[in-house]
């Protein structure tokens, strides 16, 4: 498998090193964290506290490159919310009819808003993305096996033919690339690569098929419950991600840290919304201080 895939590699981190249910457990924590959080700087805090476990987990050039990428989520998100939102009162330019849009009237409240709803994707984006590289996909598979063994295969099985069918379409691009009249241009060339694909991937599900169906996956047992010691690391993330929940709470549904885009923008910015900043930093990142027991 490649090292520059967004695919799960074993590697020596506290994250790697902890049960996959209590790594997907983590994660979806966080995740939970960034749904209630609405203040754009704890958000900023969470963003900062998710590419630091990145780092800590060895998958920080990886994660780096798909903040780069989210580039294309989250500017279509700012443009459409500032050509779209009526409800703030600032005004900072008019660009008369825009048809269906209304009156263009662009304002400072709908920037910062969509602003904040695209740096709350990003962060999703960011959670999901560290999940599939650093949760084992068939750790947390081998759980959804002891409640539906046939979900658990065929969920398994998607994942695993995901590189394939990426190492497929490379594979008939370059041959597209060797023909003498060479590859064919624009949608034309896509379609085609795409329709290749496809055709391939419906040939090995048929195969996959028929094997899965000789070997009788289907009369299999239900699987055994295996017994493992809880650790200091899966201890230590299943504080770290009640304790993102607690404070994302006092964050949102609490008010400690209180934003409000329309019709005029309010914040608080004092000192509880950074120490609320610094604690949830602290949250996210303690558990990959302790790296005793880690195999290198």
């Amino acid at each position: 498998m490649s090292q520059r895939g967004l695919f799960y590699r074993r590697l020596a981190s506290p994250l790697h090193a902890v049960r996959p249910g209590v790594g997907a457990l983590w994660v979806m924590c966080l995740l939970a964290g960034a749904l209630m959080i609405s203040h754009p700087l704890v958000l900023a805090a969470l963003l900062v506290a998710v590419l630091g476990a990145a780092g800590g987990a060895g998958v920080g050039p990886r994660l780096a490159r798909a903040l780069r990428n989210s580039a294309f989520v989250w500017v279509p998100i700012v443009l459409v919310n500032v050509l779209v939102s009526r409800e703030g009162l600032t005004v900072f330019a008019r660009v008369g009819d825009l048809g269906p849009f209304g009156q263009g009237d662009l304002t400072v409240e709908a920037a910062v808003y969509g602003g904040v709803i695209a740096l709350k994707v990003v962060v999703l984006v960011l959670l999901s993305t560290l999940a599939s590289l650093a949760v084992d996909p068939d750790g947390v598979l081998r759980i959804l096996r002891r409640i539906s063994f046939r979900s658990a295969v065929t969920t398994s099985l998607a994942t695993r033919l995901l590189p394939v069918l990426s190492a497929d379409a490379q594979r008939l691009a370059e041959a597209q690339r060797t023909r003498p009249e060479g590859a064919p241009a624009g949608a034309r060339g896509r379609v085609g690569l795409l329709r290749a694909v496809v055709s391939g991937s419906l040939d090995r599900a048929l195969d996959v098929a028929a094997t899965l169906e000789l070997r009788g996956f289907a009369l299999a047992p239900r699987a055994p419950r295996l017994a493992r010691a809880w650790s200091r690391h899966d201890i230590a993330f299943l504080a770290s991600g009640a304790a993102v929940v607690a404070l994302a709470v006092l964050a949102g549904p609490a008010g400690v840290a209180s934003f409000r885009a329309y019709p005029l923008l309010h914040a608080d910015f004092g000192a509880g919304v950074i120490a609320l900043c610094v604690a949830l930093a602290a949250a996210v990142l303690l558990p990959f201080c302790d790296r005793r027991g880690i195999e290198p």
